[in-house]
């Protein structure tokens, strides 16, 4: 299988904060990832950096075969479907569901003169079903609920047919039923064989959708561990990257973690 991610040694700085310590890690075509970690853990600016939005400061980032640094970022971001709570501030609220979808295609916020051909509709229209909300269409972006904008945002990132998928902390902010209608449509994408190699970023074990195959767990900018889901998500490894006694258990596909007593 060939690599979709490479990173080799990767720092990065932002003044005095070190917010990525010498960072290397690989992705395989047709893997799932899943990163997990505390809050300040550096999981954000690392998806910033697999989705070509973000450069570090030293180090080695080859995306889909192409040499960050070396090659124009807008080339190889059409390429890489990136979903993120953080971009509902850059749709506009009055954009209509089905345009928020389409205007992928231009990648960008607002559809305004683009022209579009049949084909780049009914793609749409075929991921807002998939997604399960065509029958949000002609609703405002702005009128949906959390789970909806997500589910909305991942029909946009798929829009481009991207060969990578980042999906930055998906689940926050959703209630019980709407995380447990995401991480449905998450499961689906996982499991399709079809569906592009995928990284998602959690806080938290229980939002681990069915399908991941691999988990990296990161800590204050470092890798804890890394390497295939079942043998890297153990009560020993969580315990390490929260700083915290865990016990974790998979049940019917789903995991599960909670505190230990301190002495038991």
């Amino acid at each position: 299988m060939s690599l979709v991610i490479d990173v080799a040694d990767v720092t990065l700085r932002r003044g005095r904060s070190l917010l990525l310590d010498h960072i290397s890690w690989w992705v395989r075509d047709n893997e799932r990832w899943v990163v997990i970690g505390p809050n300040g853990a550096g999981k954000t600016t690392l998806m910033q950096i697999i989705s070509a939005r973000m450069f570090p400061t030293t180090g080695r980032v080859t995306l889909l075969g192409e040499r960050m640094g070396s090659v124009d970022v807008f080339e190889v971001r059409p390429r890489i479907g990136f979903c993120s709570a953080a971009l509902d501030d850059q749709i506009p609220g009055d954009e209509k569901v089905r345009d928020v979808v389409l205007s992928a295609a231009y990648a960008v916020f607002g559809r305004w003169r683009e022209e579009y051909a049949e084909q780049d509709f009914a793609r749409a229209d075929e991921l807002m079903k998939e997604l399960r909300v065509d029958h949000l269409s002609h609703r405002y972006f702005g009128t949906l609920s959390v789970g909806e904008k997500q589910r909305v945002q991942i029909a946009r990132a798929l829009m481009t047919d991207p060969e990578l998928l980042v999906l930055d902390e998906p689940a926050a902010g959703l209630d019980l039923s709407g995380r447990e209608l995401l991480l449905a449509t998450l499961s689906e994408l996982a499991l399709d064989t079809g569906s592009p190699t995928s990284v998602m970023v959690t806080h938290h074990v229980e939002e681990i959708p069915e399908g991941i195959t691999h988990a990296l767990f990161m800590k204050r900018g470092r890798i804890v561990a890394m390497g295939p889901l079942h043998e890297t998500m153990t009560s020993e490894t969580l315990s390490r990257t929260f700083d915290l006694p865990l016990r974790v258990e998979e049940t019917d596909g789903r995991w599960h973690a909670q505190g230990r007593r301190i002495g038991r």
